[in-house]
Parts: structure tokens; sequence; C-alpha cells
């Protein structure tokens, strides 16, 4: 054995001894049942990623958490493609709170036959404030919906739409006649009406991909719980974070301390759309009984 050997081997050891003596102890492990709760949440709803996870857990439970920690407890699957990132019109973000977007998507049945779908969304809230489903859209049925959906005393003074032939000149002017001021997009220019589009994509995404409507009737049955939950249960990044409608029974518990459910509370979960999505509710009222977190529906997730 020569004596460069000898050194070389002192030299790497003292160096793996060194890296073990200095090594970092790391943050201590959150709960066991935080960790459950997040494994639960990020199964039964397979379109969330650890962002919206920590979002949910903040804006309902109070509880506040990176989502790299979040990630952490996650249980593995297949990464999911990132979505492309679009750019913002400086008016709509300036004038948002009077801005209505509207837009028509198309949804194919089960026979083959296309369905339209017609969605008036308020920027301000990103709350959907109508939608319907119809077979032969016109210009009639559009400014019917928008007399329906929009009242004489509204806070909106725009509306937004693209250049479809659908939007005619007597429909503009039926909406110009309501107060609102129209404004059209430019040719071949989705991202002006990027707020609208960006709430199809969502509707894809987490409700159309999974259901295969059968005819219109299914297609209002799958859309209408789908928009209940968007409205008053699914948080926006966007908001701060928060949700479009607010229950009318404040159940937000506040921070808790640290990574910890508050002694007392128990989560349960009830599906929506088969188990494809979930919600969590939070009250200290809570006693005896749940709340649900819609006014006409089943609760969605509650505790006690």
């Amino acid at each position: 054995m020569k004596p460069e050997t000898l050194i070389r081997w002192h030299r790497k050891g003292f160096r793996l001894f060194w890296r073990w003596r200095s090594r970092a102890p790391g943050r201590p492990p959150i709960p066991a049942d935080l960790q459950r709760l997040i494994e639960t949440m990020a199964a039964a709803n397979r379109t969330w990623g650890e962002e919206r996870i920590a979002i949910e857990l903040l804006v309902k439970l109070g509880i506040r958490m990176s989502p790299r920690t979040v990630r952490r407890y996650m249980p593995s699957r297949p990464p999911r493609p990132k979505s492309g990132i679009q750019a913002w019109s400086t008016f709509v973000q300036n004038h948002a709170r009077s801005i209505l977007a509207c837009d028509f998507f198309m949804v194919v049945t089960a026979t083959f036959r296309v369905v339209y779908v017609f969605v008036v969304l308020e920027i301000g809230t990103r709350r959907i404030l109508h939608w319907n489903v119809t077979a032969h859209p016109t210009a009639d049925w559009t400014a019917q919906q928008f007399r329906m959906s929009v009242p004489g005393d509204q806070p909106q003074r725009s509306v937004i739409h693209d250049r479809d032939s659908i939007y005619s000149d007597g429909l503009d002017r039926t909406l110009a006649a309501m107060g609102l001021t129209v404004l059209e997009t430019p040719v071949r220019a989705p991202q002006a009406n990027a707020f609208c589009e960006r709430l199809v994509g969502t509707i894809r995404r987490e409700c159309l991909d999974f259901v295969i409507p059968m005819n219109e009737r299914h297609l209002r049955a799958a859309l209408r719980p789908w928009v209940t939950y968007y409205n008053r249960g699914r948080p926006h990044a966007s908001l701060g974070p928060g949700i479009p409608e607010r229950p009318l029974v404040d159940d937000a518990i506040g921070h808790a301390g640290g990574y910890r459910i508050p002694e007392g509370y128990r989560i349960a979960a009830t599906a929506i759309l088969g188990g494809l999505h979930q919600s969590i509710v939070s009250s200290q009222r809570l006693r005896e009984q749940r709340i649900s977190l819609f006014a006409d529906d089943p609760p969605v997730w509650s505790r006690r």
C-alpha cells in the first residue's frame, strides 16, 4: 500500500464523517392527521396540484402551508403538462369590476350532436353570472340570456364578446339599450377575452373532459352542480385567494396554530359529479349538525 492511498482514504473518510456531523436537522414533519388529509384531497381530486390544495387549506381551514410542503406529502402520480401563460389586458385589469365577458363553446354528445354552452362571467368577482345550453343558438336567444342575467341596476357597464356572427348588430343594440357598452375583441385574438377563455378551459378540464353527455338535459345536469361549486366552493388564486360567492354563514375558523386542525373538528367528504371534486367547509358554530356548503345542494365537505 502506498502512503498516498492511505492519505486518500483518510481524507475521504473524514469528508463522509464531517458530512454526517454537519447534516441539517430539517423541518419537523406535519401532524399525521394533516398528512392523511393532504393525501385524501390529492387522491380524491385528480385535477388538483399542490398550490390548489394549499389554497384550500388556507381559505377554508385557516392552515397556512407552503405548496412545497404540501407536495412532499402528496401521493406520487404522473406529472401534468404545464398550462401556457396567457397575457392579460391592462384595460381589463383596471376596469374588471365593471366588465362582463361572454362566450360560446361547443360540446359533443354521445350521439355526436353538437350542443352550445353560453356563459357570462363577472370579471371582477370571477363569478359565473349566467349560463345556458342550446342546440340552435341565435342572436335573439342570446339577447334573451342577457335580459335574464343582467338586472336594470347592474354595476357592470361593459360586455366583452368576440366577432362571431351570432353577435349581430341587433344584439349589440339590445345591449346598448340595457346600458352596456359592447367591447369587441380584435380579429383572431382570443387573448383579448382571456378571462372567459380561461373559464371555458376550466369547465372542460374540471368537468366536461370527464363526462360524455347524452343530450342537453344530461349536459345541464352535469354543469349545474359544477357551476354552483365553482361559484361557492372553488378557491380562485386571483382573488387573493378567495371564493366568488362566500356562504351566508361565515364558516372560516381563522388561522390555526401551526400545521394543526383544531380539536373538536372532524372533516368529512361528499362527492360532486360522482367524486370528481370535493370541497372542505369549516365552522366554529358546528357542534351537532353539519352545514352545507350550498344552500340547495347536499354538503360537499363538512366538519363538526
